[in-house]
């Protein structure tokens, strides 16, 4: 009796539903915390949090720019009409742009999905429009303007559509019936009977609709690389072009985390085939984890550093340049060939580049290299995804700015109207915001590890360990 209960106890990850409680509740609090702490109104950080014992509240949401609606003003009506015009915008997009046809990978049903890919075309269309509306108005082109002036109403609108997103696909998840012939399927480590952890994780794994005049949109796969990937491009060129509008020039750093960043999610699209064989897609089912991540997380807190040079221009020089560039280049380099690497072996082991390359062979067929790339580490793709994220940081240096009256004559820079910024007391502090990245980046990854060695160590058994006798280190060699 007490073994079939333990067998049948549910295996949480993410600290359970206590854990998924304080993510679902947290990350979007922390998505305002970072907007109001970090602003253009008073301070990066407001003056106020730092002397902490001379807060007062109507002081604070002053320094902050809490709206003058009280709570009601996060929201608006027009704000969200817009971002909603910009998701069905993508659909349309989706439908009517010639598109690649594949199947994905074979489901537990037996079955295969077919996927529309053309979100390359799809985002290019609206990066032209957008580059000739630039060309045409400049920094005032709406679009940018639209995104700074109610950047707090638009991450409201974005929040409520990764909630209503994620409860759709909830409570739809249980119409999904055994041996469905649309190959529906359910994720079994996401339906435990506990509502906040399942609706986190995700029961189906991948939910579609179909829509009028739209045809059928798989949610998990749209979600992951169009509007939320577009929405990161956006908000980083919007603010360029506040930076212009600020100051009358743009500076080289908020150029190079543009550039930087554009090319990493136009790789991305370019590649968008390869998403089919990515955990996300094949694992993790569709849940308030992934639609917040998609269409939140990555937009607002992916673009935060240029959000800061907007207000507060560095400029890196050519010294500066290369060194975020080398380092760039670097974890680029990792990045890139360890997964060749072991696509190559995959694909074919006599192939002369792996060819030398020694391995375990375990019992379920597969083979496990321990020389190479990842003999190196067990993830070392890994410890170049997270250099890469260095150069996104550095760039804002030793972050943290104080915006004066006009006419100090103490700033740094002078704002277009008149306000003046100065680093002051502020220094440092504003890398709490800043380079935050880093080390959510560093703590994804490490998760991302875990889960992964707890599903290898259930799939080879005991050549697993072997494995990891051989290849001690994680992710990085010599210390983790």
């Amino acid at each position: 009796m007490s073994s079939k209960s333990k067998q049948s106890k549910p295996q949480y990850e993410f600290g359970g539903p206590l854990g998924a409680f304080g993510i679902t509740a947290g990350l979007p609090l922390l998505c305002y915390v970072f907007t109001f702490v970090c602003n253009d109104v008073s301070g990066c950080p407001a003056p106020s949090l730092l002397i902490p014992s001379t807060m007062a509240l109507d002081r604070v949401k002053q320094e902050v720019g809490w709206p003058g609606d009280g709570i009601w003003g996060l929201a608006s009506w027009k704000v969200t009409g817009g971002v909603l015009a910009y998701y069905l915008w993508s659909a349309i997009l989706y439908r009517i742009l010639p598109a690649e046809e594949v199947d994905g990978t074979v489901l537990s049903c037996g079955g295969r999905l077919k996927y529309r890919f053309n979100s390359m075309s799809s985002s290019a269309t609206t990066i032209v429009l957008c580059i000739a509306g630039t060309i045409a108005q400049g920094a005032e082109f709406p679009v940018w303007t639209f995104i700074t002036d109610n950047y707090l109403q638009i991450l409201t609108a974005n929040i409520g559509i990764a909630y209503s997103i994620s409860i759709f696909c909830y409570v739809r998840s249980f119409s999904v019936k055994p041996g469905n012939p649309d190959n529906r399927e359910l994720v079994p480590g996401a339906c435990t009977g506990n509502m906040i952890y399942d609706h986190y994780m995700g029961r189906e794994k991948n939910p579609r609709i179909t829509l009028p005049f739209l045809g059928e949109i798989d949610l998990k796969e749209w979600c992951e690389v169009r509007p939320g990937l577009l929405g990161w491009l956006l908000f980083n060129c919007a603010f360029v072009a506040k930076q212009y509008r600020t100051y009358g020039f743009v500076t080289d750093s908020i150029v190079f985390i543009t550039f930087v960043q554009s090319l990493y999610v136009f790789d991305c699209w370019y590649n968008e085939t390869a998403i089919l064989t990515t955990m996300d897609i094949t694992t993790d089912g569709f849940g308030f984890m992934l639609s917040f991540g998609d269409l939140v997380w990555v937009p607002f807190i992916y673009s935060i550093q240029t959000k800061y040079l907007s207000v507060y221009p560095i400029s890196l020089g050519p010294v500066g340049l290369a060194i975020v560039s080398v380092l760039l280049g670097i974890g680029l380099y990792i990045f890139r060939s360890a997964n060749s690497q072991k696509n190559a072996f995959r694909t074919n082991p006599d192939d002369p580049s792996v060819k030398h390359l020694e391995y375990i062979q375990t019992k379920t067929g597969s083979k496990l290299l321990v020389t190479g790339w990842w003999g190196v580490a067990r993830h070392i793709n890994y410890l170049g995804d997270w250099i890469q994220s260095w150069p996104y940081c550095l760039p804002t240096g030793v972050a943290g700015y104080m915006i004066l009256s006009p006419g100090s004559g103490a700033g740094d820079f002078t704002m277009a109207d008149g306000r003046e910024v100065v680093q002051g007391a502020a220094r440092g502090f504003g890398m709490l915001v800043t380079y935050f990245y880093i080390v959510y980046f560093a703590s994804l990854l490490i998760h991302r590890d875990g889960r992964d060695d707890e599903k290898c160590r259930h799939k080879y058994g005991e050549d697993w360990e072997k494995y990891k006798k051989m290849v001690k280190y994680r992710i990085v060699p010599g210390i983790y």
